[in-house]
């Protein structure tokens, strides 16, 4: 790993579904140990960046790059075990499986092997793996939930387990996909201060899509926007609220040239 590269970087990335190019020759870089928000009104291509990112679609041109080597071609799995992990925008825990077991299943691309396949069904019932999960619950302050059915869980509950299961593949680059949409106001205090957590002491870096401009203005230092596919600013959550192009794809009104425009180009 050398720090001095971008832990991500999109070089002139784009993607078509049938006629519609949905992200468009879209470049950014993320520095090491950041926390960074992908923002843009509905239909931006935020997702599918996010999906480009993790191998969930194949890129049509460009490249993506993790620490400086080519990702483009490798398989979601592959990326996940070499440090980039994600929550996605509608939660996709399996219900009929407890809290534990749930966060079990974050630790396969660390745990290869009949073993690691086992675990979750509790067949094989006492190993540090398991201790290790538990101890990730606790520290997250879900220890009483332990053996719950998520599915029966309230949807704030529900959130935080994701997160501590994507946490439990030991990411260095964590992808977080409207991580406090559904939550109240204290629930997303609540999970801004655990990212902020999780950001400072493990050092992971975060690419962050949430349309609550208070929790990314609380939690980012670095805000890139999209718009139609295409990256149209770029800089610090103060910059982007005052910037005229942004306005302009969020609500319309006609923009005058901006200090950002020259890096939207």
């Amino acid at each position: 790993m050398n720090s001095t590269l971008p832990i991500l970087a999109l070089e002139n990335v784009s993607k078509r579904f049938g006629g519609s190019r949905v992200v468009d020759d879209l470049s950014f870089a993320l520095p090491h140990g950041t926390c960074s928000a992908l923002i843009g009104p509905n239909g931006a291509g935020k997702t599918t960046g996010f999906n480009l990112v993790t191998g969930v679609y194949s890129i049509d041109t460009g490249r993506v790059l993790l620490d400086g080597n080519d990702i483009s071609s490798m398989p979601s799995r592959r990326r996940i075990y070499h440090g980039i992990a994600r929550n996605f925008q509608n939660i996709r825990l399996m219900a009929h499986l407890s809290a534990l077991e749930n966060v079990l299943v974050g630790q396969h691309c660390r745990n290869s092997g009949l073993r690691g396949v086992l675990q979750p069904v509790n067949l094989v019932p006492r190993n540090r793996w398991r201790e290790e999960a538990r101890t990730a619950l606790a520290d997250a302050g879900l220890a009483q939930y332990e053996r719950a059915a998520v599915g029966g869980l309230p949807y704030g509950l529900q959130k935080r387990i994701e997160l501590v299961r994507a946490l439990m593949a030991k990411p260095r680059l964590l992808l977080l996909d409207e991580p406090a949409a559904g939550l109240n106001p204290r629930e997303t205090e609540e999970l801004r201060e655990r990212l902020a957590v999780v950001g400072r002491e493990r050092g992971i870096s975060m690419l962050v899509v949430e349309h609550d401009m208070n929790f990314v203005g609380a939690l980012c230092a670095h805000v890139i926007v999209l718009n139609f596919g295409r990256r149209i600013a770029e800089g610090t959550p103060d910059r982007i609220r005052d910037d005229p192009l942004v306005r302009e794809a969020y609500l319309g009104v006609q923009a005058e040239p901006g200090p950002l425009q020259r890096h939207a180009s």
